[in-house]
């Protein structure tokens, strides 16, 4: 059994791997981890486009990860959190912001052997259908669902290929306060009677995992602690049923449940035209709707976490918890708006 690291003088782990570099904390996952790694005594420097979250970092470099030039400051550990994670944008920008980005930070820790923890995500496993209980060690499909896991797939391997100390984390659906991506679309979508429910062949409702933001800051520092090395899912270990689940959400916010259906067959039909015409009309500006959104609300997408639970642990906060957490704060907000 690993022993916890905070156990038995292992703060001097911290000590040792106290200077940490984090990019992207002008986004939500790089901007919660530096909050987080902070309150645990860590020297935080973060480096992203847009100034950072509030209490993020301890210093702050403003800059494009995909230009060359960038200096890199001095770091024990490096976490690129930074990525163009939209379901939707130009092949153009994919490459520049996930796969050049990631090339240079590489680059950077090779030069100075650099402990590199990459946030990947869990779509590199996607493929068309339901797909239950992924492994670490799964192949990945042959063609990758989308433009994002394809270059989320290609920054993994320039991390593997450039033999440095790394680990690569997956997470799952990352929610929580500072969200500005999952929920909030959801709920944007719910709120204009925009968000039908996507009927299955077999009239099942499609299972879910998902991760709470402060679990995955929780092990992105344990990988930083633990010198960790290899791949790792990275979800709540509490596949929920995914339109059961939302529609209690939405209950809580007052929000009118989905009365609109419309079959997985003819979602994916639409939202084919609607990429085309972003594609060809409007300069890639992201469709109401799109394949891979569709793919997320009809079949389920389920993750084995052995790996995870048995090197770091079980998550800290449950997702009744991280919901209940999520709500507070989206109403905060709403009402500041």
């Amino acid at each position: 059994m690993r022993r916890d690291p905070y156990a038995h003088g292992a703060r001097r782990v911290i000590e040792l791997m106290r200077r940490i570099l984090v990019t992207g904390v002008s986004g939500f996952v790089g901007g919660a981890l530096g909050v987080h790694l902070r309150k645990l005594g860590y020297e935080v420097t973060g480096i992203s486009r847009g100034e950072p979250r509030k209490g993020s970092v301890d210093d702050y470099f403003q800059c494009d990860l995909a230009q060359t030039d960038v200096r890199y400051p001095a770091a024990d550990a490096i976490v690129h959190c930074a990525a163009l994670s939209s379901p939707w944008a130009s092949p153009k920008n994919y490459r520049a912001n996930n796969v050049e980005a990631a090339r240079h930070l590489v680059e950077h820790a090779k030069r100075s052997q650099t402990h590199f923890i990459f946030i990947s995500s869990s779509s590199v496993y996607y493929a068309h259908g339901d797909q239950l209980e992924l492994t670490e060690e799964d192949p990945l499909p042959l063609c990758p669902i989308n433009e994002y896991a394809a270059t989320k797939r290609q920054a993994e391997a320039l991390v593997r290929e450039a033999e440095i100390p790394h680990a690569i984390l997956r997470p799952r659906a990352v929610f929580g306060p500072g969200d500005t991506v999952l929920f909030p679309r959801i709920l944007r979508a719910a709120e204009r009677g925009a968000l039908p429910r996507i009927l299955r062949p077999d009239g099942q409702s499609p299972r879910a995992d998902l991760i709470y933001i402060e679990n995955l800051s929780h092990y992105i520092e344990r990988a930083i602690a633990l010198n960790e090395t290899g791949t790792f899912n990275l979800t709540n270990n509490q596949p929920v049923d995914l339109y059961p689940f939302l529609e209690g959400l939405l209950e809580k916010l007052g929000i009118p449940k989905p009365r609109k259906t419309v079959k997985v067959g003819t979602a994916m039909m639409f939202a084919r035209a609607a990429e085309l015409a972003s594609q060809y009309l409007f300069n890639y500006k992201e469709p109401p709707i799109t394949r891979f959104g569709v793919e997320v609300m009809a079949y389920s997408k389920t993750f084995d976490v052995s790996k995870m639970l048995a090197t770091f642990g079980p998550p800290p906060v449950s997702i009744e918890t991280g919901v209940d957490r999520f709500l507070e704060w989206h109403r905060t907000q709403w009402k500041s708006h």
